[in-house]
């Protein structure tokens, strides 16, 4: 028998892809009525769809010279390290306000369910250091414009901001402030 090999306008879907998408959990009506919220812990489960998902984006930013590796709070944490090793990059935590001691530069910022801000640590960029903003989810942008604005804020470039999951408007032809947004797999509705 032949497997049908799944493809999307022509182009055949990596394997891993499936693996990921059927490894996330859709959470309805959290954190508040009328939110699907996509649970990436079921994900974390799974080493070997951990890994595939890690892999995917090194992948993707081998060779591209990336010199940081900057990941939103909190979920930006688990993926980010990874990634950063791998790619030979430090790793650059953006934070929720008073988390990180010493000297911080804040942007605040709105969320599909709220306000908020990150802060990362004065210094923790170089002027031109070449960076890829790493994070589970994007949904509306909020938290991504808000991390590119701190990181430029630095004098620092940012090459690309991944996520493992987005909204299907955010795909790799779409933009937040400018730089490119790439998932690896949709949201789940």
């Amino acid at each position: 028998m032949v497997e049908k090999k799944e493809m999307n306008n022509g182009v055949e879907l990596d394997p891993r892809l499936k693996a990921i998408t059927s490894s996330i959990r859709v959470v309805p009506n959290f954190p508040k009525p009328g939110i699907m919220f996509n649970d990436i812990t079921t994900l974390l489960l799974k080493p070997k769809v951990f890994r595939d998902a890690i892999d995917m984006f090194v992948e993707r930013y081998k060779g591209m010279h990336i010199d940081a590796v900057a990941g939103i709070e909190a979920r930006g944490f688990i993926f980010g390290p990874p990634i950063a090793l791998a790619l030979d990059a430090k790793f650059v935590p953006l934070r929720k306000p008073k988390k990180l001691p010493g000297e911080v530069i804040s942007e605040k910022y709105v969320l599909e369910y709220g306000k908020d801000c990150l802060e990362m640590h004065v210094g923790a960029l170089e002027a031109h250091e070449r960076v890829l903003i790493i994070d589970d989810l994007v949904a509306t942008g909020g938290t991504l414009s808000a991390a590119i604005s701190l990181i430029e804020r630095a004098g620092a470039e940012v090459v690309e901001c991944a996520c493992l999951l987005g909204i299907p408007k955010f795909n790799d032809s779409c933009k937040v402030n400018g730089k490119p947004v790439h998932f690896l797999v949709d949201c789940l509705m």
